[in-house]
């Protein structure tokens, strides 16, 4: 399948960038609701946006990118001692080739031709590890999402504090950015920060083996929305990563230094009745992604295109549904109530990570 042309694309650039610096300051300020009105009105017409959050530490990332490169650089045998499916592979590593995307030909099929996506043929062939970022609820219906961590063991010196401090860093993005979106929408500023409280999130990188995969236009993750309630990414080292907006067009992104790329998830569409969509998204190798696997040969570099990527997501025990105005006969019907561990599971059984 041919790349649709680069004129026809848009960058996540300059004025879609919001800074969220008077907010944090002073959430009640001028500036800091004007933001909040700017997150969500981005949110409801695009289903993304980024940010920029002085919190944000660009040697942080970069200490998460290296570790996670040499992970990855290790044998199959010894990171398949860290996956464990028994708990829908949600700590630890998934391997390769065994998430599937789910089968959204339809949505594929309905966007313009300059926009299309790739259309998924099989498992993806990317790697994952995941680890818990925050605090678990002390009893929960669903123990399998609320697992216990999973240390490989070639970095146990190491591991907990690189993986904690980025993941914990994103989650404050996220927490803000929460907040942010309650004011736009014209809801009490807790009400999604409370149902994030306690949740299973994740920080999530995934791994694309360029040793292994290197042709344009190898699908590394097929095109799908995300489950959870926000997904946040820093910056990786490799592009690839392309998003639809809610008009249908297809944008690569490309992450500004000291910024981060949220998306919507499925949760945040459900607790909004649709108002905000889950946004869909893929992972190529591009000729811009091809290219850069070239130079990092050259320089010697890992080629392992790491995601700095963290799952953001409702309490498990917490009952999803269209909350405030956004409830009304037809998003009731169309987001019936459902608790939020249910709903990730089910999610999860699409897509081959819960078996049992």
């Amino acid at each position: 399948m041919s790349e649709p042309s680069p004129k026809k694309q848009k960058t996540l650039s300059g004025p879609e960038v919001v800074d969220i610096s008077a907010f944090l300051k002073d959430p009640t300020s001028a500036a800091g609701i004007d933001a909040c009105k700017r997150i969500a009105k981005t949110l409801e017409e695009t289903s993304c946006l980024i940010i920029k959050d002085p919190r944000v530490s660009e040697n942080d990332n970069n200490n998460f990118l290296d570790i996670m490169e040499q992970y990855w650089l290790q044998p199959r045998d010894v990171k398949m001692q860290d996956v464990h499916p028994e708990l829908h592979y949600q700590v630890g590593a998934t391997p390769e080739n065994t998430e599937i995307p789910r089968d959204h030909k339809a949505e594929i099929a309905a966007l313009k031709p300059e926009y299309s996506a790739h259309v998924p043929t099989g498992a993806d062939p990317k790697w994952r590890f995941f680890w818990r970022i925050g605090d678990r609820p002390a009893k929960s219906e669903f123990p399998e999402l609320n697992a216990p961590q999973v240390i490989p063991k070639a970095f146990e010196k190491q591991w907990s504090g690189v993986m904690t401090k980025w993941g914990d860093l994103m989650l404050s993005s996220v927490d803000s950015v929460a907040e942010m979106i309650a004011v736009g929408l014209a809801l009490p500023r807790d009400t999604f920060l409370k149902m994030l409280k306690n949740g299973p999130h994740l920080l999530a990188p995934t791994g694309s083996d360029f040793y292994t995969h290197e042709q344009v236009p190898t699908i590394l993750a097929g095109f799908h929305y995300d489950l959870n309630f926000l997904t946040i990414h820093g910056k990786s080292r490799f592009p690839g990563l392309y998003i639809w907006l809610r008009d249908g067009t297809r944008v690569p992104v490309k992450v500004p230094d000291g910024c981060l790329l949220l998306q919507a998830g499925k949760q945040l569409e459900w607790v909004t009745g649709g108002t905000i969509t889950a946004g869909f998204h893929e992972v190529i190798i591009s000729q811009e992604t091809k290219e850069a696997i070239e130079r990092a040969k050259a320089a010697g570099k890992p080629l392992w295109r790491v995601s700095s990527t963290l799952f953001s997501h409702v309490a498990s025990d917490i009952d999803l549904k269209p909350l405030n105005q956004f409830n009304n006969a037809k998003s009731s019907k169309e987001y019936p109530t459902i608790k939020a561990g249910r709903q990730v599971e089910e999610e999860l059984a699409y897509i081959n990570l819960k078996t049992t």
